[in-house]
């Protein structure tokens, strides 16, 4: 994200249009965009000041308030999908989340969900079947044949 223009910057701005020039002659002796003059001068006319809006902050994800559930619900439940976590977030405690917002929580607290033998690895399914399969060109050939149903 971009920095501010300084303050200095602002009221040198300010300063050569009430000495009679116009906001964007002042932009083009000061190098910035007329647009940017423009807005300045706006300000200063409706506020008698130059400084830069307070910017947003750090916004708060609304899942903080839950932190300790979320976390004990994927303790107790490791194998939930994080569409399963935003219907249970949604249906026990009333608060709409998107993944990317979930995701995000879990992230920011080092909280990851590796596969384990549990789970079906993901990769192709020929990479399967060669790591079952033993080396020889033969065996991986039989291997690789369709099989019947039992």
């Amino acid at each position: 994200m971009a920095k501010g223009y300084s303050k200095d910057l602002r009221v040198r701005a300010v300063g050569i249009v009430e000495s009679g020039e116009s906001a964007r002659e002042a932009a083009r002796i000061l190098e910035i965009g007329a647009s940017t003059a423009i807005r300045w001068l706006e300000r200063y006319r409706t506020t008698g000041c130059v400084d830069a809006k307070p910017g947003t902050g750090h916004s708060r994800s609304p899942l903080e308030q839950y932190k300790q559930w979320l976390i004990d619900l994927v303790g107790s439940e490791p194998d939930l999908t994080l569409v399963e976590i935003r219907a249970r977030l949604r249906s026990e405690k009333k608060q709409k989340a998107g993944i990317g917002s979930i995701w995000r929580f879990f992230d920011r607290h080092g909280i990851t969900f590796k596969k384990n033998s549990a789970r079906r690895r993901a990769g192709s399914s020929r990479r399967r079947r060669r790591a079952r399969c033993p080396e020889s060109r033969a065996t991986q050939a039989r291997c690789a044949a369709p099989r019947l149903p039992r």
